[in-house]
């Protein structure tokens, strides 16, 4: 898996959770020390970004980055593609 794939579908969860704590982007960059401009790009899995800015979002959000194995789709799971 390429790593733009993996920033960007952590940024997709750290918007999540945010969303979730039914805070704005302004509300999480004040609790993790980043700038408003700074959670976008989080957000966005900008590939630019340090991995201090993605560990102090998540760690304003009290969420943790777990490495798990990435998951490939079964032949039952694209089945449906080739019909």
């Amino acid at each position: 898996m390429d790593y733009q794939t993996i920033t960007q579908r952590l940024g997709l969860q750290i918007r999540d959770k945010r969303v979730n704590r039914g805070l704005t982007q302004a509300q999480l960059a004040h609790l993790a020390g980043l700038t408003r401009q700074k959670v976008v790009a989080v957000e966005k899995g900008s590939g630019t970004v340090s991995v201090t800015a993605y560990a102090r979002a998540l760690g304003a959000l009290d969420c943790e980055l777990r490495v798990i194995p990435a998951v490939m789709p079964t032949l039952d799971d694209v089945k449906d593609l080739f019909e």
